[in-house]
């Protein structure tokens, strides 16, 4: 009799669940809708993790430390359900402990779905707060597979559709472990109509999907080209606004964008560094406060890989064609980024729409054009600092503040890691001998020109998640890796003689000839640790003996550290006039450790985009529209001028990436301007409302107490 009242029960909550379910998207135009609790779902919990109903409603969750991402799963009872009329989901959650914990969501569909939509919130002990979480990572799904290669994102990811909200599963609420027991509490999931909706698109009727402008095709936005006519109009209208607010944005600035309202330094001619008041500072050439509010790769050219994906495109032009076909190019796909063959310098056609359009846009003199115009911008916009990878006429015009980035040459560190190259060998004659000449080269440019504020030299090097890495990587390498070689003589020195090396680490190796030729892989962490810092102190030493024997006016700022810790911010500091980081997040939560040198430091690195204008990809940090885009902005680089050490902050990139990819793939919303030509607006409008206000808040603003103890520990 139980049996069969308890299986009628259970099917009258499956017909009810089903029910609210198929009227979720009648609901849609009604009011969001209430996950749970709610008798369409039941939350279950995940592989050591228990649960218990609290008084008020919510779900208490304890974690253990067996399982990876402990936690709670919120599944739908009738399978699946349809989301695609939701852009936004919302999970209210609690921290039950008494230390700060990260909270975590992830949804989830079939098993070869794409991208999972997800979300974060950090609490503190005891705290409250929300996952708000875009469902929508893609605003287009195709409804059956596609084959597109070459794009970090598309509309068809691999081995299948997107994302598709119209069949999620499940909703997965964890933390991460982290070795120690946690505990959090769940108080609703809710699903808004907020945010960007997906639409679904036939896969059959996908190709062509870029139209002769670099556009996507297949859907229209605010903004968006159609002509050549609205192009022309474009120009006009942005030639009156240029006109009116020419002027800039920053109050009581100074030709070179410092603050000629604030105190009177010495004037060197050339830009330096200054604390002032327990704040860092660049000092520019006048001797006036200066805080390098600036953007990368400011130039117009943007190429996309043709080859092998003519038929993504409704319009190429024939390669003679005397107004389009010189946008044709050649590259070399390099094997740890290219799409184009398995192996390094296979050869692609490409074509590009930006410099396409700047010739529809400006005429034969485009070249020059888009260098006036980018000036009057920059100027307009308040950004007083071109970096990296820019145009040479925009760069060294004279008119704007710049930097110059070097690269180092020379055999590299076999086994060392690294996305953008492997770290080369400081300890190689060829290393130092290549950056004496790079040097001497660049300091008849840029060494006398007041407007250089400095010099980076290179980009996200390899340097590991640990301070362990590079000493691993040398350890592994060959006798002849001049590393190698300083290594084992420094862990000689360390250890005193290699009968104590070999007592120490359990070894025989009985010499330091025997050490050289081994490939070691067990050692103790102190060992790779000494040979790891040794490299680092050695490369930075090395590099800022050359930047200052070649150019002894010019700011040294750094490597533009990505990845690295402890050891490689100390020597980084010890050697650098400046810290350069590239810090991809919605603030900068990055600083030196105690006990480095006290130094400034410069974000090199940062941006946020977003999908709601054409694009298939937001970049690194995502936004779920313009306007939220542009409040991260305005977050980001206050947050980097209330703090005591950052001296400035620097937008990657210019333009958008190309709708197919640069040719290592990347295609990110990202740009202060779109493929053609057009400004996005609402961050423009950030970015002028920052710098309106930038030297005034550096100068108020009030270091948090956290913030004195860091600079404390670093004296």
């Amino acid at each position: 009799m139980w049996t069969e009242v308890t299986a009628k029960a259970i099917r009258a909550k499956f017909m009810l669940a089903w029910a609210l379910l198929c009227s979720l998207t009648q609901l849609a135009a009604a009011a969001d809708v209430v996950l749970w609790p709610s008798d369409a779902t039941e939350l279950r919990a995940q592989p050591d993790s228990r649960i218990a109903t609290l008084p008020d409603g919510a779900m208490a969750v304890e974690t253990g430390v067996a399982y990876r991402w402990p936690g709670v799963r919120m599944d739908f009872l009738s399978g699946e359900c349809d989301l695609s009329a939701y852009g936004l989901v919302v999970v209210s959650v609690s921290n039950t402990t008494d230390v700060a914990q990260t909270v975590h969501l992830s949804v989830k569909g079939s098993a070869r779905q794409g991208r999972c939509p997800g979300g974060s919130v950090k609490l503190a002990p005891h705290a409250s707060g929300e996952i708000c979480a875009q469902l929508c990572k893609m605003p287009w799904a195709l409804d059956e597979p596609l084959e597109l290669r070459g794009m970090r994102g598309s509309p068809a990811e691999k081995g299948g559709a997107t994302f598709d909200l119209r069949r999620t599963r499940s909703f997965h609420v964890f933390r991460s472990q982290d070795g120690a027991p946690g505990g959090f509490s769940v108080r609703s999931i809710e699903v808004s109509h907020a945010g960007v909706k997906q639409k679904v698109l036939s896969a059959k009727a996908f190709l062509p999907f870029v139209d002769m402008y670099g556009q996507f095709m297949h859907d229209d936005w605010p903004g968006k080209i159609h002509s050549d006519g609205e192009l022309a109009a474009a120009r006009a209208a942005e030639d009156a606004w240029l006109r009116d607010n020419a002027a800039g944005p920053i109050p009581e600035s100074d030709k070179y964008g410092g603050w000629a309202g604030g105190p009177q330094l010495k004037a060197t001619g050339f830009f330096r560094t200054e604390k002032v008041g327990g704040k860092w500072w660049l000092v520019d050439p006048d001797g006036r406060l200066f805080f390098s509010l600036g953007v990368n790769a400011v130039r117009p050219d943007s190429p996309t890989g043709a080859s092998g994906r003519e038929n993504y495109f409704a319009w190429l032009p024939q390669k003679d064609d005397p107004c389009f076909g010189g946008f044709y190019g050649k590259q070399w796909s390099a094997a740890a980024h290219g799409f184009y063959g398995e192996g390094e310098n296979v050869p692609f056609v490409t074509f590009d729409f930006a410099r396409a359009n700047a010739f529809r846009k400006y005429g034969d003199a485009w070249k020059t054009d888009f260098a006036m115009r980018s000036t009057a911008r920059l100027g307009a916009w308040g950004l007083n600092t071109v970096t990296s990878w820019s145009d040479a006429a925009v760069q060294r015009g004279g008119k704007v503040p710049y930097t110059v980035k070097l690269s180092t040459k020379g055999p590299v560190i076999e086994g060392s890691a690294g996305w953008w190259g492997k770290l080369r060998d400081p300890f190689s004659e060829e290393f130092a001998e290549n950056l004496r000449k790079a040097a001497a080269e660049e300091a008849a440019l840029s060494g006398g020109d007041p407007w250089c504020i400095g010099w980076f030299v290179d980009n996200e090097l390899g340097w590991g998640d640990d301070d362990m890495e590079i000493g691993r990587a040398v350890l592994r390498s060959p006798a002849s890796q001049p590393a190698k070689i300083a290594a084992v003589e420094l862990l000689e020195r360390e250890y005193g003689s290699m009968a104590a090396l070999d007592k120490a680490w359990g070894t025989d190796y009985g010499s330091a000839d025997a050490l050289l030729e081994a490939s070691v892989t067990n050692a103790p962490d102190k060992a790779f640790a000494l040979v790891h810092r040794h490299v680092a102190a050695r490369y930075y030493r090395t590099v800022r003996d050359a930047v200052k024997a070649a150019a002894p006016d010019i700011l040294y700022l750094g490597s533009r550290i990505s990845k690295g810790k402890k050891a490689v911010y100390e020597e980084c500091a010890r050697c650098c006039d400046v810290v350069s980081v590239n810090i991809y997040d919605t603030i900068p939560r990055r600083d030196l450790p105690e006990g480095a040198a006290d130094r400034p430091m410069l974000v090199a690195e940062f941006h946020v985009g977003a999908t709601d204008r054409g694009m298939f990809h937001a970049g690194l940090v995502a936004a779920s529209d313009q306007a939220e885009r542009a409040e991260i902005y305005r977050n980001y680089v206050n947050a980097c001028l209330d703090h005591p050490r950052y001296v400035g902050a620097h937008w990657f990139q210019w333009r958008d990436q190309p709708l197919t990819g640069r040719p290592d793939g990347e295609n990110y919303a990202i740009g202060l301007v779109d493929i053609t030509d057009a400004p996005h607006v609402e961050l423009v409008a950030a970015v002028r409302e920052t710098a309106a206000g930038m030297y005034k808040r550096r100068s108020q603003a009030t270091i948090s107490k956290n913030q004195e103890t860091q600079q404390k520990g670093t004296k």
